[in-house]
Formats: structure tokens, C-alpha cells, sequence
């Protein structure tokens, strides 16, 4: 399984933004189980942004870092003490525009299993695991609509163990799933049953 999403991420020309954004970048760490898995990590409640969320280990672009996937990997390992050589990179997916404006970009590695990994305290309250047979199966719990750039987002959201992967991580998800596993699922059309939520606020997204 893993070996067709090397392949085909390694063909994948993913969409760039525009440049004048402010810079991010996160990691999608896929953990080379029998049955594979994606890693995850729960912000605490306490942050003044994004308090409790669940997201992919990743930040904001800090000078020294000499690309965008320095930063991934500088953040992944300040946040859950996942060290760079452990991560083999296989590609990277599609620019996003978050709603405070920072252009991230996606990048995705497989990491070992069992790897010892410690959340820092002062922002990462928990890391766990999650089947991707279970995004893969599609196990949305509703689909959120959200307008971007005058047109709808279907953006599926799920819970797990009482956790909610939402917003850019599912879309980024999305993206995984269909490129790396030829999934079905899409943003772009409504999926054939389950509750729809609509979200008043506008996103933005600027390609080039």
C-alpha cells in the first residue's frame, strides 16, 4: 500500500500558491504499521489559537529554515520529538490557505512504528494514531460545506475517540486519499448521503 503511494506521489504536480503569503508547513507522518496509520497531534486548551485542535505536527517558516520542508520537519520534532532522519519523505500536497492567512504546505513521510515520541508540553496535550482504513473508508460523521473562492468545499469531518479531525487537516487528508489511493472522495462534490453542515465564513485561495 505504501509503496503505490510513493509512486504516486512522486507523479503528483501539486498546486503552489501565491508566494506572498506568510509561510507554513506541516507534516502528514504515516506510520509503517502492518495496518497502516497516520499520526496525529491534539493542541492544549490553553493556546491563545487553534486551542484543543487536532492537526498534523507543523508551524510557521522561521528564517533559518532553509525551505518549507525544514520547517515540517523542525516543527515535528520541537512538538513530538520526531527526529528528521526517522521520516522518509515521499512527496507533498497542495498548497492551502488557512483562515489567518499563512499558505501551508502539506508534506508527507512515513515514519517507523513505536517510535519513543514525547509531546512538548507548552503546545501538544496528546499524539495518537488513527487506521487510515478509516478515512479510506470513508467514516465521516457529517461534511462540512464552506465557501471558497465562490464555490462550495465539501469538507468531510470525523471523529475518533471523541477527537474531531476537521477543517484544513481533512482537506489535506482529502487530497492525500486521492491522489496517493485513487479514494473517491472528493471536495469538489457532495458525498451521496450523510448530514451537511454550512459554514458562513469565505475562505480563500489563490493559485498560480
Amino acid at each position: 500500500m505504501l509503496e503505490t503511494l510513493r509512486e504516486r506521489l512522486q507523479a503528483h504536480r501539486p498546486r503552489q500558491l501565491d508566494a506572498a503569503f506568510p509561510q507554513a508547513a506541516v507534516l502528514l507522518p504515516l506510520v509503517d504499521r502492518r495496518e497502516p496509520t497516520l499520526l496525529f497531534t491534539q493542541r492544549t486548551d490553553h493556546l491563545s489559537s487553534h486551542a484543543g485542535q487536532v492537526a498534523f505536527p507543523g508551524g510557521k517558516r522561521e528564517p533559518e529554515d532553509r525551505d518549507l520542508l525544514a520547517t515540517a520537519l523542525r516543527e515535528s520534532q520541537e512538538e513530538i520529538a520526531l527526529a528528521p532522519a526517522e521520516v522518509e519523505i515521499v512527496g507533498r500536497l497542495g498548497d492551502l490557505l488557512s483562515l489567518h492567512g499563512l499558505r501551508v504546505t502539506p508534506y508527507v513521510g512515513i515514519i517507523p512504528p513505536d517510535l519513543t515520541l514525547t509531546p512538548e508540553p507548552g503546545e501538544i496535550a496528546a499524539i495518537f494514531e488513527v487506521p487510515l482504513a478509516h478515512f479510506l473508508d470513508d467514516r465521516r460523521t457529517h461534511t462540512d460545506v464552506i465557501p471558497v473562492d465562490d464555490r462550495e468545499w465539501y469538507v468531510p469531518s470525523y471523529e475518533v475517540d471523541g477527537r474531531i479531525i476537521w477543517g484544513l487537516s481533512a482537506m489535506m487528508l482529502v487530497e492525500l486519499l486521492t491522489v496517493g489511493f485513487a479514494s473517491p472522495v472528493s471536495l469538489e462534490q457532495p458525498p451521496a448521503g450523510g448530514e451537511l453542515r454550512y459554514h458562513p465564513q469565505r475562505g480563500r485561495r489563490t493559485t498560480r
